[in-house]
Protein backbone atom coordinates (compact mmCIF):
# COMPACT_ATOMS: atom_id res chain seq x y z
CA UNK A 1 0.00 0.00 0.00
CA UNK A 2 2.69 2.45 -1.22
CA UNK A 3 1.05 5.58 -2.07
CA UNK A 4 1.57 6.91 -5.52
CA UNK A 5 -0.33 10.30 -5.85
CA UNK A 6 -2.00 12.28 -3.03
CA UNK A 7 -4.29 14.50 -2.23
CA UNK A 8 -3.81 16.25 1.22
CA UNK A 9 -6.28 18.00 3.73
CA UNK A 10 -6.18 20.02 6.86
CA UNK A 11 -8.62 20.19 9.31
CA UNK A 12 -10.01 22.84 10.86
CA UNK A 13 -11.78 20.54 13.78
CA UNK A 14 -10.47 17.37 15.37
CA UNK A 15 -12.20 14.11 14.44
CA UNK A 16 -12.45 11.10 16.80
CA UNK A 17 -10.02 9.40 16.90
CA UNK A 18 -11.78 6.06 18.46
CA UNK A 19 -11.23 3.19 15.71
CA UNK A 20 -14.30 1.75 17.37
CA UNK A 21 -16.35 4.94 16.43
CA UNK A 22 -15.07 5.08 12.88
CA UNK A 23 -15.70 1.61 12.65
CA UNK A 24 -19.23 1.63 13.35
CA UNK A 25 -19.87 4.67 11.33
CA UNK A 26 -17.83 3.56 7.85
CA UNK A 27 -19.46 0.16 8.35
CA UNK A 28 -22.66 1.97 7.75
CA UNK A 29 -21.88 3.17 4.28
CA UNK A 30 -20.20 -0.26 3.20
CA UNK A 31 -19.58 -1.01 -0.19
CA UNK A 32 -22.07 -3.45 -1.82
CA UNK A 33 -21.96 -4.65 -5.38
CA UNK A 34 -23.73 -3.17 -7.91
CA UNK A 35 -27.19 -4.47 -8.74
CA UNK A 36 -27.89 -5.36 -12.74
CA UNK A 37 -29.81 -1.84 -13.36
CA UNK A 38 -26.58 0.10 -11.93
CA UNK A 39 -24.03 1.94 -13.72
CA UNK A 40 -22.14 3.25 -10.50
CA UNK A 41 -21.63 2.35 -6.62
CA UNK A 42 -19.23 3.45 -4.29
CA UNK A 43 -18.78 2.19 -0.32
CA UNK A 44 -16.35 1.66 2.52
CA UNK A 45 -14.04 -1.28 1.73
CA UNK A 46 -11.07 -3.00 4.17
CA UNK A 47 -8.23 -0.98 3.51
CA UNK A 48 -5.69 -3.03 4.50
CA UNK A 49 -6.28 -6.64 3.10
CA UNK A 50 -9.33 -8.29 1.92
CA UNK A 51 -8.74 -11.29 4.58
CA UNK A 52 -8.47 -8.49 7.24
CA UNK A 53 -12.36 -7.49 7.77
CA UNK A 54 -11.83 -3.89 9.27
CA UNK A 55 -13.22 -0.60 7.68
CA UNK A 56 -11.46 1.41 9.75
CA UNK A 57 -7.52 -0.17 10.89
CA UNK A 58 -5.63 2.01 13.61
CA UNK A 59 -1.94 1.87 12.77
CA UNK A 60 -0.03 3.68 16.11
CA UNK A 61 -1.75 7.12 16.11
CA UNK A 62 -3.07 6.76 12.44
CA UNK A 63 -6.42 5.94 11.02
CA UNK A 64 -6.91 4.17 7.62
CA UNK A 65 -9.90 3.99 5.69
CA UNK A 66 -10.82 2.91 2.09
CA UNK A 67 -13.12 3.60 -0.83
CA UNK A 68 -14.28 1.26 -3.12
CA UNK A 69 -15.87 2.52 -6.30
CA UNK A 70 -17.39 -0.44 -8.59
CA UNK A 71 -18.57 1.05 -11.83
CA UNK A 72 -19.97 -0.63 -15.28
CA UNK A 73 -17.92 -0.31 -18.31
CA UNK A 74 -20.20 0.59 -21.62
CA UNK A 75 -17.44 1.05 -24.55
CA UNK A 76 -18.58 3.98 -26.69
CA UNK A 77 -17.70 1.65 -29.89
CA UNK A 78 -20.16 -0.70 -28.31
CA UNK A 79 -22.78 1.69 -28.18
CA UNK A 80 -22.80 3.22 -31.02
CA UNK A 81 -22.63 -0.06 -32.72
CA UNK A 82 -25.94 -0.98 -31.04
CA UNK A 83 -27.37 2.22 -31.49
CA UNK A 84 -27.01 2.86 -35.20
CA UNK A 85 -30.03 0.45 -36.52
CA UNK A 86 -32.27 1.53 -33.50
CA UNK A 87 -31.76 5.27 -34.68
CA UNK A 88 -32.24 4.17 -38.61
CA UNK A 89 -35.40 2.30 -38.05
CA UNK A 90 -37.01 5.52 -35.65
CA UNK A 91 -36.26 7.15 -38.21
CA UNK A 92 -37.77 5.84 -41.14
CA UNK A 93 -40.59 5.54 -39.14
CA UNK A 94 -40.98 9.08 -38.17
CA UNK A 95 -39.97 9.94 -41.83
CA UNK A 96 -37.46 12.83 -40.03
CA UNK A 97 -33.96 12.85 -38.82
CA UNK A 98 -34.21 12.75 -34.88
CA UNK A 99 -33.54 15.72 -32.89
CA UNK A 100 -30.57 16.05 -30.71
CA UNK A 101 -33.11 15.28 -27.08
CA UNK A 102 -34.50 12.36 -29.29
CA UNK A 103 -31.11 10.78 -29.98
CA UNK A 104 -29.94 11.15 -26.19
CA UNK A 105 -33.23 9.81 -25.17
CA UNK A 106 -32.24 6.69 -26.85
CA UNK A 107 -28.87 6.62 -25.70
CA UNK A 108 -29.75 6.48 -22.69
CA UNK A 109 -32.65 3.97 -22.78
CA UNK A 110 -29.88 1.63 -24.86
CA UNK A 111 -27.41 2.52 -21.88
CA UNK A 112 -29.99 1.10 -19.42
CA UNK A 113 -30.91 -1.80 -21.39
CA UNK A 114 -27.26 -2.68 -21.64
CA UNK A 115 -26.09 -2.26 -18.25
CA UNK A 116 -27.08 -6.00 -17.28
CA UNK A 117 -24.23 -7.33 -19.84
CA UNK A 118 -21.80 -4.39 -19.05
CA UNK A 119 -18.40 -5.87 -17.14
CA UNK A 120 -17.71 -3.94 -14.33
CA UNK A 121 -14.35 -1.95 -12.81
CA UNK A 122 -13.64 -2.02 -9.56
CA UNK A 123 -11.19 0.73 -7.49
CA UNK A 124 -9.98 1.14 -4.05
CA UNK A 125 -8.71 4.53 -2.77
CA UNK A 126 -6.95 4.34 0.38
CA UNK A 127 -6.20 6.92 2.49
CA UNK A 128 -4.99 8.04 6.39
CA UNK A 129 -6.69 10.54 8.76
CA UNK A 130 -3.44 11.57 11.28
CA UNK A 131 -4.70 13.36 14.36
CA UNK A 132 -1.48 14.74 15.35
CA UNK A 133 -0.92 17.02 12.10
CA UNK A 134 -4.64 16.87 11.56
CA UNK A 135 -4.21 15.82 8.26
CA UNK A 136 -6.53 13.81 5.90
CA UNK A 137 -4.43 12.26 2.97
CA UNK A 138 -6.14 10.76 0.46
CA UNK A 139 -4.18 8.06 -1.89
CA UNK A 140 -5.30 9.71 -5.64
CA UNK A 141 -3.92 12.23 -7.72
CA UNK A 142 -7.61 13.40 -8.73
CA UNK A 143 -8.94 16.22 -6.77
CA UNK A 144 -12.64 14.40 -8.32
CA UNK A 145 -11.88 11.05 -6.57
CA UNK A 146 -10.50 12.47 -3.50
CA UNK A 147 -13.04 14.80 -2.88
CA UNK A 148 -15.84 11.23 -3.43
CA UNK A 149 -13.60 9.99 -0.68
CA UNK A 150 -14.62 12.91 1.42
CA UNK A 151 -18.29 13.12 0.35
CA UNK A 152 -18.49 9.43 1.87
CA UNK A 153 -16.08 10.45 5.16
CA UNK A 154 -18.37 13.70 5.51
CA UNK A 155 -21.86 11.48 5.50
CA UNK A 156 -20.54 9.09 7.68
CA UNK A 157 -18.88 11.04 10.76
CA UNK A 158 -21.54 13.57 10.01
CA UNK A 159 -19.07 16.71 9.78
CA UNK A 160 -15.82 16.64 7.88
CA UNK A 161 -14.13 20.78 8.36
CA UNK A 162 -11.25 19.50 5.45
CA UNK A 163 -9.70 22.81 3.97
CA UNK A 164 -6.71 22.89 1.08
CA UNK A 165 -3.38 21.79 3.04
CA UNK A 166 -1.71 24.78 1.73
CA UNK A 167 -2.22 28.36 0.56
CA UNK A 168 -2.29 28.14 -3.36
CA UNK A 169 -0.78 31.82 -3.76
CA UNK A 170 2.19 31.31 -1.76
CA UNK A 171 2.73 27.59 -3.00
CA UNK A 172 2.69 29.21 -6.66
CA UNK A 173 5.21 31.34 -5.21
CA UNK A 174 7.55 29.15 -4.22
CA UNK A 175 7.16 26.84 -7.10
CA UNK A 176 8.76 29.89 -8.73
CA UNK A 177 11.23 30.31 -6.15
CA UNK A 178 12.07 26.49 -6.30
CA UNK A 179 12.65 26.27 -10.10
CA UNK A 180 15.52 28.52 -9.27
CA UNK A 181 16.74 26.45 -6.26
CA UNK A 182 15.73 28.88 -3.90
CA UNK A 183 14.05 28.28 -0.67
CA UNK A 184 13.39 24.85 -1.11
CA UNK A 185 11.58 22.46 1.66
CA UNK A 186 14.38 21.31 4.46
CA UNK A 187 15.69 18.08 3.24
CA UNK A 188 14.29 18.52 -0.41
CA UNK A 189 16.80 19.06 -3.16
CA UNK A 190 15.63 20.25 -7.07
CA UNK A 191 14.70 17.27 -9.02
CA UNK A 192 15.04 16.94 -13.15
CA UNK A 193 11.17 17.28 -13.67
CA UNK A 194 8.93 20.54 -14.35
CA UNK A 195 6.14 21.95 -16.12
CA UNK A 196 5.52 25.70 -16.96
CA UNK A 197 2.73 27.25 -18.61
CA UNK A 198 2.31 30.51 -20.00
CA UNK A 199 -0.53 32.70 -17.63
CA UNK A 200 -2.07 34.29 -21.13
CA UNK A 201 -4.92 33.12 -23.31
CA UNK A 202 -2.95 30.66 -25.34
CA UNK A 203 -1.46 29.17 -22.83
CA UNK A 204 1.77 27.69 -23.90
CA UNK A 205 3.42 24.47 -21.81
CA UNK A 206 6.95 23.52 -21.61
CA UNK A 207 7.91 20.09 -20.04
CA UNK A 208 11.22 19.27 -19.27
CA UNK A 209 11.99 15.15 -17.86
CA UNK A 210 15.56 14.28 -16.48
CA UNK A 211 16.83 17.66 -17.49
CA UNK A 212 19.24 19.82 -15.37
CA UNK A 213 16.43 22.13 -14.13
CA UNK A 214 19.69 24.78 -13.23
CA UNK A 215 20.18 24.88 -16.87
CA UNK A 216 19.46 28.51 -18.92
CA UNK A 217 17.08 26.57 -21.30
CA UNK A 218 14.78 26.10 -18.14
CA UNK A 219 15.31 29.23 -16.61
CA UNK A 220 14.59 31.28 -19.40
CA UNK A 221 11.09 30.09 -19.23
CA UNK A 222 10.85 31.52 -15.55
CA UNK A 223 10.84 35.39 -17.63
CA UNK A 224 7.10 34.59 -18.97
CA UNK A 225 5.40 31.28 -17.63
CA UNK A 226 4.87 29.67 -14.22
CA UNK A 227 5.96 26.74 -12.73
CA UNK A 228 2.71 24.19 -12.55
CA UNK A 229 4.81 21.16 -11.60
CA UNK A 230 7.93 20.62 -10.24
CA UNK A 231 9.69 17.57 -8.76
CA UNK A 232 11.86 17.42 -5.31
CA UNK A 233 13.75 14.49 -3.60
CA UNK A 234 14.96 14.10 -0.31
CA UNK A 235 18.00 11.53 -0.25
CA UNK A 236 17.20 8.02 0.64
CA UNK A 237 13.64 8.38 1.24
CA UNK A 238 11.04 10.02 -1.10
CA UNK A 239 11.01 11.83 -4.68
CA UNK A 240 7.59 13.52 -6.05
CA UNK A 241 6.37 15.83 -7.89
CA UNK A 242 4.33 18.74 -6.35
CA UNK A 243 1.88 20.71 -8.53
CA UNK A 244 -0.03 24.43 -8.63
CA UNK A 245 -3.14 22.96 -7.13
CA UNK A 246 -1.10 21.25 -3.80
CA UNK A 247 -1.66 17.54 -5.37
CA UNK A 248 1.55 15.50 -4.90
CA UNK A 249 1.89 13.08 -7.55
CA UNK A 250 4.59 10.56 -8.97
CA UNK A 251 5.98 9.70 -5.25
CA UNK A 252 8.78 7.17 -5.29
CA UNK A 253 10.06 5.83 -1.76
CA UNK A 254 13.48 4.78 -2.13
CA UNK A 255 14.78 1.35 -1.83
CA UNK A 256 16.93 1.54 0.86
CA UNK A 257 13.06 2.47 2.72
CA UNK A 258 10.94 0.27 1.25
CA UNK A 259 13.20 -2.74 1.93
CA UNK A 260 13.76 -1.68 6.10
CA UNK A 261 10.94 -4.01 6.75
CA UNK A 262 12.44 -7.24 4.54
CA UNK A 263 13.74 -9.36 7.22
CA UNK A 264 10.20 -9.51 8.84
CA UNK A 265 8.65 -11.48 6.14
CA UNK A 266 4.79 -12.07 5.06
CA UNK A 267 4.24 -14.84 8.00
CA UNK A 268 2.16 -12.19 10.14
CA UNK A 269 0.14 -10.23 7.31
CA UNK A 270 -0.81 -7.75 9.31
CA UNK A 271 2.34 -6.95 10.86
CA UNK A 272 4.32 -7.02 8.08
CA UNK A 273 1.74 -4.65 6.47
CA UNK A 274 2.00 -2.25 9.53
CA UNK A 275 5.08 -1.93 9.59
CA UNK A 276 4.98 -0.97 5.88
CA UNK A 277 2.02 1.91 6.12
CA UNK A 278 4.23 3.33 9.45
CA UNK A 279 7.26 3.49 7.25
CA UNK A 280 5.37 5.38 4.12
CA UNK A 281 3.58 7.05 6.70
CA UNK A 282 6.49 8.46 8.05
CA UNK A 283 8.15 9.51 5.46
CA UNK A 284 4.81 11.14 3.75
CA UNK A 285 4.30 13.03 6.80
CA UNK A 286 8.19 14.22 7.06
CA UNK A 287 7.62 15.43 3.60
CA UNK A 288 4.52 16.69 3.99
CA UNK A 289 5.73 18.88 6.84
CA UNK A 290 8.47 19.89 5.61
CA UNK A 291 6.79 21.53 2.13
CA UNK A 292 4.00 23.09 4.51
CA UNK A 293 6.03 24.52 7.07
CA UNK A 294 8.09 26.33 4.01
CA UNK A 295 4.87 27.17 2.21
CA UNK A 296 2.44 28.23 4.81
CA UNK A 297 -1.18 26.39 5.56
CA UNK A 298 -4.44 27.82 3.66
CA UNK A 299 -5.83 30.40 5.94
Amino acid sequence: MWFKNIRVYKLSAPLSTDPAVWEQALAEFKFTPLTAQEAVRSGFSFPLHASIKQYCHACQHLLFFALKRQEKILPAAVINEEMQPKLEAMEQEKGRPLSRKEKQSLKEELQLSLLPRAFSRSTLTQGYYDPEHQWLVINSGSASKAEDVLALLRKALGSLPALPWLDNHKLNTHLQLWLQNQALPQGFVLGSDAELKAPDDEGAKVKFSNHLLSADEVQSHLQDKLVTSISLEQADAISLAITDDGAIKRIKFHDVLTGQNDELGWEDLTARLDADLMLMASALNQALLSISQQVGAAE
